[in-house]
Order: C-alpha cells, then structure tokens, then sequence
C-alpha cells in the first residue's frame, strides 16, 4: 500500500548578496505511503474478517440436529414398541423367535456331558464259564452284584438341563385337609346365622341331618 513520485528540484548556489552562481537539476526520489502503525492496523483487520467468515462457513457446515428422530435414522436395536397389540394366539409375526429360543438348544438338541468316573482299578479278569454243579440262580445274584456295584460301567452321571421354573414354596403338612370327622358329626346350625342369604343353604343341611336321624 505505497507509491512514489518523481520531484525534480534544481539546486543553485548562490553568493552572500544572492547572485546565482550555478544552477543545476538533479532528479531525487521521495518515498510518498502510509506509516507503519497503519499498515498493521489495516493487516489485522483483515486476519479478523478472514476468522470471521471461516467461522461462519464452519457453524453452518455443522449445523445441530433436530431433537426429533426419524425412524429412518434411528439405528439402536434397544428400542421396543409397546402399543403392539398383537393378533392373539394365531399372529406367528409379532415376536422375535431368536428372544425366546434357548443358546444352549438352538441346534435342536441340548447338550450332554459325560462325566466319566475318575477311579483306578485293577483289571478285570474275564468272566469264567460256570462250573459244573454251581447254582445257577446263585451265580446269576453274585454276578448281577457285581455289575451294579461296578463304578465303572456306564450309563455315566451325566449332566442334565432341564427347564427351570424357579425355587417353588417349601412343603408344608396337609394333615389341616384331612377330616377327622364325618359329615353326621358337624354341626350346620351356623349356617342360620349368616343372615337370609345362606337361610335356605342351613335348611338344606338341616333337612339332611334330619333324615338321617329318623
């Protein structure tokens, strides 16, 4: 923001009593611009225009999103719609069969683990042929305790999964159910008493009770 202009000035000497001695033209060039303090005055004021306008450009490329959601937008798979209805026993589409299907039984089958017996034992010898002239049904009770006492042979203990229902309530004595008494050795006169409601319930049983005494 500067220019120069061209001054031509003739310089003369001149005597005391100002008699032009000489006289000759020199060209001289005079710097003609703005100071310094203005210079940067103008500068920062255009740094500051430029941040304002890249600020500007920047707020609307990042404009903030409407609170209200469109379906099409909302990617979560935690949301659950509740005011479905569903179409009663026969509706087979309103529900995720992946939700109610077990991990442990998706491939039709639950798993089973046998647990073999972790024991030492000697070797077995092979079963003898059964002598001439032992009890048969003797041997057969021998060997058939030996076979249910053998840790060894399977079937194996074995976990298994069945479908949980929860702890249940602790058993409790039901002898409060059981009638030690006949229906001939109460006393239904107290139905009477229950106002005009259970008036013809009492005769009833009266009656009844009646009848068996004749």
């Amino acid at each position: 923001m500067s220019s120069t202009g061209t001054l031509t000035i003739r310089v003369c000497g001149c005597s005391s009593d100002g008699t032009v001695q000489s006289c000759n033209a020199e060209a001289y060039v005079l710097p003609i611009g703005l100071s310094m303090g203005a210079l940067i005055a103008i500068l920062a004021c255009i740094i500051l225009l430029l941040v304002i306008v890249v600020l500007f450009v920047t707020l609307r490329r990042h404009k903030n999103e409407p609170l209200i959601i469109k379906d099409d937008e909302d990617v979560r798979e935690n949301i659950i719609r509740y005011d479905d209805e569903g179409g009663g026993e026969e509706d087979t589409e309103a529900f995720d069969i992946a939700t109610l299907q077990n991990p442990d039984g998706i491939n039709g089958f639950l798993p089973r683990k046998d647990i073999k017996p972790d024991l030492q034992f000697m070797p077995r010898q092979g079963l003898a042929p059964v002598p001439n002239g032992v009890d048969v049904d003797e041997f057969i009770n021998v060997r058939l305790h030996e076979a249910d006492n053998d840790p060894t042979a399977p079937p194996y203990d074995s976990i298994q999964i069945y479908g949980y229902e929860g702890k249940g309530s602790a058993a409790g004595s039901l002898s409060s159910l059981e009638s030690s008494t006949s229906d001939s050795d109460q006393n239904f006169d107290y139905l009477s008493e229950w106002g005009p409601r259970f008036k013809r319930l009492g005769e009833l049983y009266s009656v009844g009770e009646s009848d068996k005494e004749t």
